[in-house]
């Protein structure tokens, strides 16, 4: 086990990096959030109500795989805590397909059923729009929205091996 790093001595960020990494931090937040209430409002402008946003972005991100739910989180296709709940409801609205898995009868394997690739069109439908107004816009030409995730990989990176680090 590695020691905790000692946050008393640790060298003072250069002016304005302390303030900027917080503001970083707010604007993830507020993002996520963003995004699941424009997720929502379309499922609500066509009458989609029965999925909250969070099971719809499941589904999208689950794709054409089939998984159990362990895979579903290390692929980071869903961050909560409450991933068996949330299979659960879309199993019961028929959105997802289970089955145990044959080699190991203790995990199950999910996968989209017919409804759950509609939703998952939609959702796709929904980012490809919303790309184009991106680039029909010019609205990350500097920086580019290549650049923009590239840093943010790079900010997840830096969490990731932190948590290695303290663990």
């Amino acid at each position: 086990m590695h020691p905790a790093p000692d946050t008393a001595t640790a060298v003072p960020p250069r002016p304005g990096c302390y303030d900027a990494y917080l503001e970083t931090l707010g604007l993830l937040e507020r993002l996520h959030r963003l995004l699941l209430d424009v997720i929502k409002d379309e499922f609500e402008r066509i009458g989609l109500i029965e999925l909250n946003p969070v099971q719809a972005l499941l589904l999208f991100n689950i794709g054409d795989n089939e998984l159990t739910a362990g895979e579903i989180r290390s692929r980071g296709y869903y961050q909560g805590s409450n991933v068996s709940y949330n299979l659960k409801k879309l199993v019961e609205g028929g959105y997802v397909h289970h089955k145990r898995c044959e080699i190991d009868r203790r995990a199950v394997r999910i996968r989209l059923t017919e409804r759950g690739q509609e939703v998952r069109r939609i959702v796709g439908g929904l980012f490809r729009h919303h790309a184009a107004l991106f680039d029909e816009t010019a609205l990350f030409r500097d920086p580019s929205l290549s650049d923009i995730g590239t840093g943010l990989r790079r900010l997840e990176r830096f969490w990731s091996d932190h948590i290695r680090y303290i663990y």
